[in-house]
């Protein structure tokens, strides 16, 4: 199956979660924030967020700011 990650396409095996991908990109780290079609979805909720052919999903760092 393939997803929209940042807006390419990224080959995925089927039942992987949010979390698995995470980790697969080294992306699983503080500041991460992730956005599953145009929906921002909590860290806690990464391992149990399975995907689904063409979910499109939008990695971003987190800034602080003032």
């Amino acid at each position: 199956m393939h997803i929209i990650l940042n807006d390419e396409q990224h080959p995925l095996t089927e039942g992987t979660t949010l979390a698995q991908l995470l980790t697969e990109l080294e992306q699983d780290k503080p500041g991460v924030a992730v956005a599953l079609n145009r929906e921002v979805v909590a860290r806690s909720q990464w391992a149990e967020r399975q995907l689904a052919p063409n979910d499109n999903i939008t990695l971003f760092h987190a800034i602080a700011g003032g």
